[in-house]
């Protein structure tokens, strides 16, 4: 027997920028990550369809800003370090730095919330730098190469 709640539900999807497992619990999405899970059918959980929906959409440039309820778990500090990261606009980037202060925090633990986004993409971690205008650090796909990517595809850096 599952100890899952009844209404959650899972899906493994391709991307552009590697293999996302996708999680909705509650009537939210509570996680995305990248995995090297197999690639399940598509789900026909309503939050589930609309949030790939929402992934190919943004993967094929048509959506800047996704438009689902989210419950990153966590505690009460991680949750105000998603929340500031949702704050960041498509295109743009801020520094742990802007982020720590936004949230009267120091950088290092806005830094360790960042890391432990469990939402990644539709919470944008990837617009996070470090205060020398160098990637700094990304836990999901090929590390600061699918940063680079998803900032390369949302045209905030150009190298």
């Amino acid at each position: 027997m599952s100890n899952a709640p009844e209404n959650s539900a899972s899906c493994v999807i391709d991307s552009p920028f590697g293999r996302l497992h996708i999680a909705a619990s509650g009537g939210a999405v509570t996680r995305l990550s990248f995995c090297d899970a197999p690639v399940t059918p598509k789900t026909d959980h309503p939050l589930l369809a609309q949030a790939v929906q929402q992934l190919e959409e943004y993967f094929a440039g048509a959506r800047r800003e996704f438009d689902l309820p989210l419950d990153p778990p966590g505690g009460a500090f991680q949750k105000s370090v998603c929340g500031a990261i949702l704050e960041i606009p498509f295109g743009e980037t801020r520094t742990y730095g802007d982020l720590a202060r936004g949230l009267n925090a120091m950088p290092q633990p806005v830094g360790q919330g960042c890391g432990g986004n469990p939402i990644a993409i539709i919470i944008p971690c990837h617009r996070v730098m470090a205060a020398d205008g160098k990637l700094g650090g990304f836990s999901g796909g090929e590390g600061a190469e699918t940063k680079l990517a998803l900032l390369r595809h949302e045209g905030a850096l150009l190298l």
